[in-house]
């Protein structure tokens, strides 16, 4: 139970939205990179960046309050680890979408069980990416972000030597390249929409790009690696996923999910905050252990180890 006042409490939840306005601003104007070689007084980062000085002031000054920057005289600001970490192009893409389509999305959610975005936007979520090929961009690199923890995550797997790993939904193919990078025994295929932004050359000679649809079909592999693919869809579409995967698959293929597993009652977990911007973006989901069993068998998978982040299962 929190030891701070019930205001306080309600505060800063209430506040939220502007906390995540204000770094997207910072972010997409490129405060973080103007001040990567040290403080800066605000007139000069405002020349710099093209803002308003003033305006600049009060959104770093509140950030600040928050330890994302500091002001370390008056007028004169400069990073905080946390501000350091949008240096990183995982997490100011991050912001970029969170503050920009991620924010209007949740603007409109309504206890209805129904996502708004096509209302809203004049296309699926999907759609409007592939409409929109900066953000779409943005999403990939947003997508980055973590990736060496998820490599970490899959050095615990017990790597068979010379397999096939596809990565359904592999996007620009930065996870899968690491992986090759760290496993030398592996190949791979990232397989995605064609719409994905990539550089092919980056892949190497171990790794290629397949063009298609996961609802349609997918090749055939050793191990089939899904990161953060399911949370996207609701049941129905998730379970169509992995029945595709399936049919595709091998008997002794396996199936590797890096994916949230929601704590039960009132124990803290991300995933029960992003739960709610998968709801708002395409009526996906974050599932807790009981649903990935479900979920799985209705895809004709069953579970060998489940755990937050890493889900592994075999064909059934």
């Amino acid at each position: 139970m929190s030891i701070r006042a019930p205001e306080s409490v309600l505060w800063d939840s209430l506040r939220g939205a502007l906390v995540t306005r204000a770094l997207t601003i910072v972010a997409d104007l490129g405060v973080p990179e103007a001040l990567a070689d040290g403080p800066m007084t605000v007139d000069d980062l405002a020349q710099e960046v093209g803002a308003d000085p003033e305006t600049l002031h009060r959104l770093l000054r509140a950030l600040a309050s928050d330890e994302i920057f500091v002001e370390e005289e008056p007028g004169v600001f400069g990073h905080t680890p946390a501000s350091e970490a949008l240096l990183d192009p995982g997490w100011s893409a991050f912001a970029h979408l969170f503050g920009g389509v991620f924010y209007r999305a949740l603007g409109e959610l309504e206890p209805t069980g129904k996502t708004r975005f096509p209302e809203v936007f004049g296309a699926d979520f999907w759609s409007w990416l592939a409409s929109h090929p900066e953000e779409r961009a943005i999403f990939d690199r947003a997508m980055e972000q973590g990736k060496q923890s998820r490599v970490e995550r899959l050095d615990g797997v017990d790597w068979r030597g010379d397999e096939t790993v596809v990565d359904v939904g592999g996007g620009n193919g930065s996870l899968l390249v690491a992986l090759v990078d760290q496993q030398p025994g592996l190949h791979g295929i990232v397989f995605d929409l064609p719409e994905t932004v990539r550089d092919e050359q980056a892949l190497g000679d171990r790794i290629e790009f397949v063009e298609g649809s996961f609802f349609e079909s997918v090749p055939a592999g050793d191990v089939y690696l899904l990161s953060t693919i399911l949370h996207d869809w609701p049941d129905e579409q998730a379970a169509e996923i992995l029945r595709t995967i399936r049919a595709a698959a091998r008997p002794d293929s396996r199936l590797l999910l890096l994916e949230a597993v929601v704590p039960e009652g009132n124990e803290p977990g991300g995933g029960k905050w992003l739960d709610l911007l998968m709801l708002a973006l395409f009526e996906g989901r974050e599932r807790n252990e009981t649903q990935w069993r479900t979920l799985l068998a209705a895809g004709g998978f069953e579970p060998v180890n489940i755990e937050d982040g890493l889900i592994q299962a075999r064909c059934r």
